[in-house]
């Protein structure tokens, strides 16, 4: 029993080691701004997205989605993350592109809408009041 023991203690280890994360890497994030901003005008219409740097692990995406809310994702990719390759907002204005590898994604959800990624980008929580958007984890 004790042997059965061992090796399945064992087995288990083998089967939990591996990559260490082939997610987006959690950093703080605290980005607030005034929405007169000039800077994000483009969030005054639906549909419309802003790439922010200088927050998160590549930067952010704010966007206003087709129902008014709004959504923020990390622009790091979340194929290859460890590449922290920024996705660039599409003309279409809908969908974001890596550019390391062309996988493409879903402002509405952050899903991917092409291969290769298989996951969904980093998503942050949205604060809206009268005059300001904050955007937080």
């Amino acid at each position: 029993m004790r042997k059965l023991t061992i090796i399945l203690l064992v087995v288990i280890s083998c089967f939990s080691c591996g990559k260490a994360s082939d997610n987006v890497p959690s950093v703080p994030v605290n980005f607030q701004a005034a929405l007169g901003t000039p800077a994000l005008s483009p969030l005054n219409v639906s549909g419309g997205a802003v790439a922010i740097n200088g927050y998160g692990v590549a930067g952010l995406i704010i966007y206003r989605k087709v129902n008014g809310t709004y959504a923020a994702y990390d622009r790091c990719s979340s194929y290859q993350p460890e590449k922290k390759c920024a996705v660039t907002i599409d003309n279409t204005g809908f969908t974001v592109t890596d550019p390391c590898s062309g996988s493409k994604f879903s402002l509405e959800d952050g899903t991917p809408v092409k291969a290769p990624a298989t996951k969904a980008l980093r998503s942050y929580r949205v604060a809206v009041t009268q005059f300001e958007i904050q955007v937080t984890n």
